[in-house]
């Protein structure tokens, strides 16, 4: 027999211990669950209303629609939407600070999808702080989602403040989410910085709208990645489908003709190492013009 564990040692086991498994059961696996974790992944920006949290419930939804196994975490303690978005606001009964303070156990507070058996949510508390969150039982409780599923989603709060780190400290990727507006895209280069070097992020241009591109009214996903210089895994167009989508409960990807829904799935397959092309969006053309179009009228 091997020395026994540090007293050290032993505390630390029992912070990983989150789930109420026994503790000699979680001696036993651990060498297993170091080689089978899954991917860990903080949805980032910075600045607020650039669509981290859609992002994050579709992304979610998409890899969970391909055969994954999908924790999203909503770390924005004190606001609270992810539950919005995906539907299961009223499916909470527990939520993530009342797993760190030992209230309750992950599965208490993990929430099922309505539709996708493998994908599913851990709620942030709506009526606490942020502060309230010690970084190293943030790391613990993320390493023990790492070990139950394929891929856990964090989604960040914004700002750069105490849930910006806490939401970062548990993560090994980045994606970087920002819209083309020079305040979003300055916070995003801002929060680049502040990420640890091992996160090597990756960017996702949301909100785009192709007519105002080509007006030159808006920043185009080249002039966006000029200034931020990061690997593109997706440009997602700007279509009423999202407010349609969260209206409704329901991702975007659900909603069948939906642009944006095809560009998330195309960031999934990305995600999954697929070298999917990122297609050019064309501006939408009314019924007049399309007619007038047809009589060669207004061609240039």
């Amino acid at each position: 027999m091997g020395p026994a564990p540090s007293a050290d040692r032993i505390e630390s086991m029992k912070e990983l211990d989150l789930a109420g498994t026994p503790l000699s059961t979680n001696v036993r696996q651990e060498a297993r669950r170091a080689s089978t974790r899954g991917r860990t992944i903080v949805v980032t920006s910075g600045k607020g209303g650039v669509g981290k949290t859609t992002t994050t419930a579709n992304l979610g939804t998409g890899l969970a629609d391909l055969g994954k196994q999908v924790a999203v975490v909503d770390a924005d303690v004190g606001l609270r939407n992810l539950d919005v978005v995906l539907g299961l606001e009223n499916r909470i009964r527990k939520h993530l600070l009342d797993v760190i303070e030992r209230k309750g156990t992950i599965d208490e507070a993990l929430v099922r999808d309505r539709l996708r058996q493998s994908l599913f949510l851990l709620p942030a508390a709506q009526n606490r702080e942020k502060d309230e969150v010690p970084q190293a039982a943030m790391v613990a409780l993320i390493q023990e989602l790492q070990n139950r599923f394929d891929f856990v989603l964090i989604d960040c709060p914004a700002g750069i403040e105490h849930g910006f780190r806490n939401a970062v400290a548990g993560a090994a990727e980045a994606i970087i989410v920002t819209t083309p507006e020079v305040s979003a895209v300055r916070d995003a280069d801002r929060i680049i910085g502040l990420l640890p070097s091992h996160l090597a992020p990756k960017l996702i241009v949301n909100r785009v709208r192709p007519g105002m591109v080509k007006e030159g009214t808006m920043m185009s996903v080249d002039d966006v990645n000029a200034i931020l210089r990061l690997e593109l895994i997706g440009v997602v167009p700007d279509e009423k489908d999202i407010i349609i989508a969260t209206n409704r409960g329901t991702p975007v990807i659900d909603i069948e003709g939906s642009q944006t829904g095809a560009a998330f799935r195309r960031i999934v397959r990305r995600l999954l190492g697929e070298a999917i092309p990122i297609p050019p969006f064309h501006p939408k053309r009314n019924v007049v013009a399309n007619f007038l179009s047809s009589l060669g009228i207004g061609r240039s």
